[in-house]
């Protein structure tokens, strides 16, 4: 019989050997460890085209793989495209010695010809049950065409040769003889070449042209004769393209894909990272108007905020290490359910639920984090002080590397943290939605700050916006249960009552001092 420690720490070695990142996931285990945070499939599956916003760790790519088995079960082709590994050298579209136009086109492209490689292989499976074969030939070469049209750009000189030539020859005799009289004699042999040549020289670069009427007409050609009722373009990453092109490749999905009603279209993005138009003087615009041409209705950050429902953040979370236990090789088949590997590996339910406050709503931080407990907890079950610990440690040596050697960011953080927890004893403050301070935008993206709310309104200043912006656990940790130690999340005026409140009861004008402003 396996003894209460050894149980705990086959457990602990099952979640210190984690697979924290998606990618490097087998499909199947991406489908058996997916997690559905209601309605977030529901929004995701729709066959609208859509922008999917989160930050790192948020679980993009997890949904998207999700999205694409499950759609391929179906009967649908889903196209998943990671932007980080489009193209065969990417460093061109960050070499700044090439002009704008230069690395737009060659990404352009590179995006195109990645969509055409995998209907390509389509076509391939496809072709030798075909009716007829030849037209799904004929509409493969066509795509490949619409998208490697290439013309000169540059000077045209023309030159013009004439070369003459003459051969001339004179004879001329005179005779006097007095018993004939006079004779003479001329001649003369004249012979005239002319050659004219005329050649015209361009100078200049390659430079790529597309047609992007024949590029959606031939992918809507290709669709129809492979007979796919739906395509699903899942693109990831598309923060990671610079983002002076991100609005040229939006235009190119807009003018080329878009337009085909058989395509579906999702991206997952970094919000603060992405730029999808460029507007122009009188309306127009380069790019994708998102709202008009494209949704932007789901955003990750929103879901798993542990303050906004701490039921449905306490689940997920428990539902997520569960499911990666289960499917990990040294999962014991006694623990069978999510709340018995809770019950066995933590102290209570309070300490739990500490864990998933101290993840704040990243799936993959919560996976991290699972392993740097087991390995201060290892052989005994999880305590306060262990995710206390672990949550410190990870803020240190994860979250906290993106201010070292940035003095701008370090100073806005430690200012936050004095004016916030130091002078207020609180751990959240509302920050002027229209203030967009780019330090701010790097604080959140690394996870060092977390949005709890956003376009709210505040008693203090009415009309202004705000978003509602708390510090990272691991962040005031240190400070617990001394007594520079927050008092709460928020003070606010509650029936007539001024008091700390981790989340107001009515709204979040009730919300007192909490504006920061720097």
């Amino acid at each position: 019989m396996i003894s209460d420690k050894d149980t705990l720490t086959a457990i602990h070695r099952t979640l210190i050997g984690f697979n924290k990142r998606a990618e490097r996931s087998s499909n199947d285990l991406l489908v058996a460890t997916f997690v559905d945070s209601a309605p977030l499939y529901d929004l995701l599956s729709t066959s609208n085209n859509q922008v999917i916003y989160g930050r790192r760790g948020t679980g993009k790519t997890h949904a998207l793989k999700f999205l694409a088995e499950n759609v391929t079960k179906l009967g649908d082709l889903a196209i998943y495209l990671d932007l980080r590994s489009i193209g065969s050298n990417g460093s061109i579209y960050s070499d700044s010695s090439k002009g704008l136009s230069e690395r737009a086109s060659v990404l352009v492209v590179d995006v195109l010809r990645a969509i055409h490689d995998e209907l390509f292989q389509l076509a391939v499976a496809q072709i030798d049950g075909a009716i007829n074969p030849e037209q799904i030939t004929m509409r493969i070469d066509d795509l490949a065409a619409s998208i490697s049209t290439v013309q000169i750009s540059g000077s045209v000189e023309s030159e013009d040769k004439e070369a003459r030539s003459n051969d001339a020859r004179a004879r001329a005799s005179i005779k006097l003889n007095p018993k004939e009289g006079f004779a003479a004699e001329i001649g003369a042999d004249s012979n005239r070449r002319i050659s004219e040549d005329h050649s015209t020289k361009r100078s200049g670069k390659e430079r790529i042209h597309l047609n992007f009427g024949s590029v959606m007409n031939a992918l809507a050609g290709l669709l129809q004769v492979l007979g796919q009722s739906r395509v699903w373009l899942l693109i990831d990453e598309w923060s990671e393209i610079p983002i002076d092109l991100q609005p040229y490749l939006a235009d190119l999905l807009r003018r080329t894909v878009l337009p085909v009603g058989t395509i579906t279209v999702k991206i997952a993005a970094i919000e603060h990272r992405s730029n999808f138009a460029i507007l122009e003087a009188r309306g127009e615009y380069v790019g994708i108007e998102l709202g008009a041409d494209m949704s932007a209705d789901l955003n990750l950050d929103d879901f798993l905020v542990f303050e906004n429902n701490q039921l449905k953040s306490t689940n997920f979370f428990k539902n997520l290490i569960f499911k990666h236990y289960s499917t990990s090789d040294g999962a014991l088949p006694e623990i069978d359910t999510a709340d018995k590997l809770v019950q066995i590996a933590f102290t209570q339910t309070p300490v739990f639920e500490e864990f998933v406050r101290a993840v704040e709503g990243v799936p993959r931080d919560a996976l991290n984090l699972a392993a740097k407990i087991a390995t201060k907890a290892f052989g005994q079950k999880v305590a306060v002080q262990h995710v206390r610990g672990a949550a410190r440690d990870w803020y240190q040596q994860d979250k906290a590397s993106v201010i070292r050697g940035n003095e701008r960011l370090a100073n806005l953080l430690d200012h936050v943290i004095d004016e916030v927890i130091g002078n207020r004893k609180a751990r959240a403050f509302l920050f002027a939605s229209n203030a967009r301070d780019s330090r701010i935008d790097q604080l959140f993206d690394s996870r060092l700050l977390h949005i709890l709310k956003r376009n709210i309104s505040s008693n203090d200043e009415p009309g202004a916006r705000y978003d509602v912006y708390k510090i990272d656990y691991g962040c005031y940790v240190d400070l617990i249960n001394t007594n520079k130690m927050p008092e709460g999340l928020f003070f606010a005026d509650e029936a007539g009552e001024e008091k700390f409140v981790e989340v107001p009861k009515d709204d979040y004008r009730s919300i007192r001092r909490a504006i920061l402003k720097i």
